[in-house]
This record gives structure tokens, sequence and C-alpha cells, in this order.
């Protein structure tokens, strides 16, 4: 890919985005980027962290496996985002599997490399951090949940904060998911059995707080399901 192709990638990231052409130059000369198709795997848990990713488009899913293979899903990342989040200034190992949900474009930067230059441009190191806050507190968040809440009321939240990132509003007070999620998915998610969610749901379909469109898609009645809540 030619680097001014590369360039115009990059700065749709808000890290990169407020760079001039100087200060973007040492990013182009070390950026790949690559295609992945659905059901590949970019890194495995464990394995040396070399790299960090830039996602231009697709899905992917970013989990964990225990030594029994069950598996916990972290999160579900879109174009925009960034990942992984732990590894920098440190020699670590890769802390979970990513997993392509739909074929994914990906700019990628050896570690490394991308380490010299956030000390060198320390106003995007500045963003860096910002993006690292907002994982922690969504941390902090989910943590909170499991401890203060029931299963029935993690799973309205889940569904919430999965509609707030891969929602479409679709009409007054409705999000219609564009990414689907199994049963499976939504369990591993929240550290609950599939039965369990598919309970739940169809409790919540029950009293109309959620419902299946013509697509198969799942719609979020957004503000019932906040009142649910309380």
């Amino acid at each position: 890919m030619y680097p001014d192709s590369v360039k115009n990638l990059l700065q749709r990231f808000p890290l990169f985005k407020s760079l001039t052409d100087y200060e973007i130059a040492p990013i182009l000369n070390i950026a790949q980027n690559r295609t992945y198709r659905q059901g590949a795997h970019v890194f495995m848990q464990d394995e040396p962290l070399t790299n960090v990713y830039f996602i231009h488009q697709g899905k992917m899913k970013i989990y964990r496996t225990d030594i029994h293979g069950k598996e916990q899903i972290i999160n579900v990342l879109n174009g925009g985002d960034m990942f992984p989040h732990q590894g920098f200034f440190r020699n670590d190992n890769y802390p979970a599997h990513a997993e392509v949900m739909e074929e994914a474009v990906l700019t990628f930067i050896p570690i490394p490399l991308f380490e010299d230059f956030l000390i060198n441009n320390p106003e995007v190191s500045i963003k860096i951090f910002r993006v690292l806050g907002d994982k922690i507190v969504d941390l902090q968040n989910r943590l909170e949940e499991k401890i203060l809440r029931n299963t029935y009321e993690q799973i309205i939240l889940l569904l919430l904060r999965l509609g707030k990132k891969h929602g479409l509003e679709t009409a007054a007070g409705r999000l219609t998911l564009t990414t689907h999620f199994t049963n499976k998915d939504l369990a591993n998610m929240i550290g609950s059995s599939r039965e369990t969610v598919s309970r739940t749901l169809t409790q919540l379909k029950k009293k109309q707080l959620i419902s299946t469109d013509r697509s198969g898609n799942t719609v979020l009645n957004t503000k019932q399901l906040k009142e649910e809540l309380f």
C-alpha cells in the first residue's frame, strides 16, 4: 500500500488526526496493512507481544481461555479501535486471543518502534493514556456489575452496553444490534451459562423489552430496559 494511502487510513484515528506530515512520517515508514479473513486469529493468548493494531474495517473478538478451554470474551472491537491495550513500555505477552469476526483490514506497527514514536510525540502519548483510562473505567464498571448485580440485571446491562457500541438507532428509544451475538457469546461476556442467557432473553421478549426484526437482528427497547433496572 502506498504511503499516502496508509497516511489517509491512519489519520482517521483520533490518535493521529492532528499530526502534521512531518510528525506522522515516522509512522508511515514502519506501518503495514493486512486483510484478515473471518475466523482468522491475529494473535494468540500468551504469544510474545510484537505489534499494536488499528482497525480500519471489520470486527475483532478479544477473548481469553482458561486451562480447561473455557472462553471469556473481553471485548468486541470495530473500525476505529486499537488493540491490544496492554504491553506498552514493558516486556509482555499478548493478554488474550484476537479473532476476526468479520473480514478486517488492519494496520500494525511493531511495539518497540511505536514506543519510540510515542516518546517523540508526547501529545499522542496523552491520547493513548486517555484511551487506556477509558478502558480502566469500563473494566471497573463491569466488575461493579458482577459484584452488585444479579445475572438478570447483568444481562440487561450487557445488552445496553452492546447497543451503545454496536447498535443503530432505528426508532425513538430503540436500537438494533448490527453485530450478531449468539447466546453463548453473551454468556461468555459475563461468565454465565448459555441456558441462563436464553431464559433471560425469553423473559425480556415476553416483557417486550427486546424483539427480533425480519433480518434476525436483536432490537432493544433501551428506555424500558433501563427502567427495568430500577
